[in-house]
């Protein structure tokens, strides 16, 4: 005889069947949700590089009301290029009207238009002779000694040098592209292969003692922000790390993205604030030496800006309180002009014991649960500039400088050997500084190849005096 199930063994065995049935289906819809988010991840919620975005993400600003017409707006002030100084003039040409003095009196008045042209040879070729002299009873056969700094030079003097490397390193241009220059604008025929000696021979020795300088230098700083990125040696993976001083910035290729560069470069005994990103390098080094450092909170921002978008509820809403808490701390970075030094340390200090306490107690759901193990690891390292004057709470201008070189790299797809790298270290610290300094690249390479060429102390690449 068949049993009889009660209504509740009924409802029971239901609601096991359905579960069973449900349940590798709400994994799977975690699964996908999941892999939804990784795939949303670029830029803006994440360190993934802005290149890498297949679509940029939409701008969070209201579109603008109307169409705004091309060039200056109403009311904006006319800017208008100021004329060359009286030195930079190399000559002028009067060009004046044949009138009747009767009714025309010319006055001492001119209407100007200054024109900048190429000159029709813009390089000059100088050939050097030195006498031969013969001795009248042996036969020897004797030369006049050329100058120093002309037999330095070869074929190729220290202006034109200068100049090559400038087209190398600030034009990201290929040795193909500057013969073609040299060809087509200067009538001047020169093999790839003597530029590239130019360049690995001349003008990145002439850097040579300008970057140890400051490489000496780096332990001595009191504050340095540190950031690396991907570098291609013949096809095998390199870094290129970016020391970002208060005075000048320093690049080094390094085959090892380990702490080990750190160590090497800065010591163990390096007692300023290091600006970095959370990356492991960073925190084995502040775990044996005795540096201080100022986590990026750009980073920090974005990886909540991801938990911002999340599914999960609970996390969604935590991201998003805590967003505005970040938004109204550089609200008040912004405003520190309009208070008082005593007020604005007030407010910074509040700031910063709410967001310890929020990432203190995160959710402990995916995602956040990492947040909250970096704040009991290093709950003072992402609020250094609080209590340290001078101190950014970003990396961001350790990263500015190091686009120039992600840039050079997706142009010249790398180097090719260890006198490739010490070019590109001395040629992008050299850039990099002049830039910051206000000083010119080029004058720089003139000088420092003139130094060369003429055996005197090369030029430094530190801050010049008042």
């Amino acid at each position: 005889m068949a049993r009889l199930y009660t209504e509740d063994e009924v409802r029971r065995i239901v609601d096991e069947a359905v579960a069973a049935a449900v349940a590798p289906l709400l994994k799977k819809i975690e699964k996908l949700e999941a892999e939804n988010a990784r795939l949303k991840k670029n830029s803006s919620n994440s360190s993934k590089p802005p290149s890498s975005d297949i679509v940029k993400p939409k701008s969070s600003s209201k579109p603008r009301k109307g169409k705004r017409r091309k060039g200056g707006q109403k009311g904006h002030k006319r800017h208008e290029r100021k004329p060359l100084a009286a030195e930079k003039i190399d000559y002028y040409e009067y060009h004046e009207l044949t009138l009747d003095p009767r009714e025309w009196k010319a006055l001492d008045e001119w209407d100007t238009l200054q024109q900048i042209e190429l000159k029709e040879a813009p390089v000059e070729v100088t050939e050097h002779r030195a006498r031969l002299y013969q001795n009248k009873k042996t036969g020897e056969i004797i030369a006049a000694a050329f100058p120093k700094e002309v037999a330095a030079g070869g074929l190729v003097g220290p202006n034109l040098s200068a100049f090559t490397g400038y087209l190398k390193g600030v034009g990201h241009m290929s040795y193909t592209t500057i013969a073609t220059l040299f060809q087509d604008v200067f009538d001047v025929s020169i093999s790839r292969g003597l530029l590239a000696k130019i360049v690995t021979d001349k003008v990145s020795a002439a850097l040579a003692r300008p970057y140890e300088e400051l490489m000496d230098g780096l332990p001595a700083e009191h504050y340095l922000g540190i950031d690396e990125t991907g570098h291609k040696d013949d096809g095998k993976r390199h870094w290129t790390w970016c020391f970002r001083a208060s005075s000048f910035t320093l690049f080094h290729i390094a085959d090892t993205r380990s702490s080990q560069v750190l160590f090497d470069i800065l010591g163990e005994a390096f007692n300023g604030v290091i600006s970095c990103d959370y990356f492991s390098a960073y925190r084995k080094y502040l775990g044996k030496s005795s540096a201080t450092m100022q986590f990026c909170l750009a980073h920090l921002i974005r990886d909540v800006k991801y938990l911002a978008d999340q599914p999960d509820k609970v996390v969604k809403n935590w991201a998003t309180k805590t967003l505005d808490e970040f938004k109204g701390l550089f609200k008040l970075i912004h405003s520190r002009d309009e208070l008082t030094a005593r007020t604005f340390q007030k407010r910074l200090l509040g700031f910063r014991d709410r967001l310890q306490k929020r990432f203190k107690t995160a959710p402990d759901r995916a995602g956040a649960r990492d947040l909250r193990r970096r704040f009991r690891d290093f709950p003072d390292e992402f609020f250094t500039f609080v209590t340290i004057p001078g101190i950014e709470p970003t990396n961001n201008m350790t990263e500015r400088a190091i686009r120039y070189v992600v840039i050079d790299r997706k142009i010249t797809q790398g180097t090719r050997g260890s006198k490739g790298q010490r070019w590109c270290e001395r040629i992008w610290t050299t850039i990099s500084t002049c830039q910051s300094q206000g000083r010119s690249v080029f004058e720089f390479l003139k000088h420092a190849i003139s130094c060369r060429f003429h055996g005197h102390a090369a030029p430094s690449l530190l801050p010049m005096g008042p």
